[in-house]
């Protein structure tokens, strides 16, 4: 696979006959990717990231960047297998240090829940993971937006998605994933005893490690076990 053909920048005039690089978009073009005059750079439009537009570099000064438009296709990078992930509210600054990965691996969607044992003072920053899922699409290719969303409790999480998987200390290991599309993870400290009684009915399996992961490192085990 050609990195340079996947690797892209989004940018609000992809699509345009001719764009001008500027500023952090310039850094990223010239200074971070080392492109040239005559190389090919890839954009997309985070309003419509599944069309990949290719431009030529026609000319940089050192502070700017002139693109002329070659050509552009449909084309839709991202994970064969959708995942959705429930996550019980943690510390947005430990989500923060995971989605990239989450991301990279093709994580479809992850809806935050606000769990018996999650902080309250917690509260998730979407502004600010989309910016951080912004720069992680443009280095790993991905054309899809995950989809973030919050359940107003855990009930509606798990009527709304019946075929939850839960992840949690159980007999179980997760060897089989065939036919897992939503897992189900735990805040710091786990679910209460409460939670687990309401969880009883949904297939619940664990990690086979005699280790306690944290939460994060829960979510990122659970994607790489499913989706690679």
């Amino acid at each position: 696979m050609d990195v340079d053909a996947v690797r892209f920048l989004f940018h609000e005039e992809a699509g345009a006959p001719h764009v001008t690089l500027k500023g952090e978009a310039f850094k990223y073009i010239v200074k971070v990717r080392r492109h040239r005059v005559g190389d090919t750079v890839a954009l997309r439009h985070p309003d419509h990231s599944e069309t990949l537009y290719t431009y030529r570099l026609e000319e940089s000064d050192g502070r700017r960047a002139e693109l002329q438009r070659l050509g552009e296709e449909q084309r839709r990078i991202g994970a064969v297998r959708p995942l959705h992930i429930g996550w019980c509210v943690i510390d947005p600054k430990s989500v923060e240090k995971v989605l990239p990965q989450l991301n990279e691996m093709g994580v479809a969607r992850i809806t935050f829940i606000a769990c018996d044992r999650s902080q309250r003072q917690f509260n998730p920053d979407f502004d600010r993971f989309r910016r951080i899922l912004e720069a992680s699409m443009q280095q790993c290719g991905r054309s899809e937006w995950m989809a973030l969303e919050t359940a107003a409790s855990l009930e509606a999480f798990l009527e709304a998605n019946p075929q939850t998987v839960v992840l949690d200390f159980t007999e179980e290991t997760l060897s089989e994933t065939e036919g897992i599309d939503t897992v189900l993870i735990g805040c710091e400290g786990g679910f209460s005893d409460e939670e687990r009684e309401r969880l009883s009915q949904c297939r619940t399996v664990r990690f086979d490690t005699p280790l306690i992961l944290r939460s994060e490192s829960a979510a990122v085990a659970s994607a790489a076990k499913i989706l690679l």
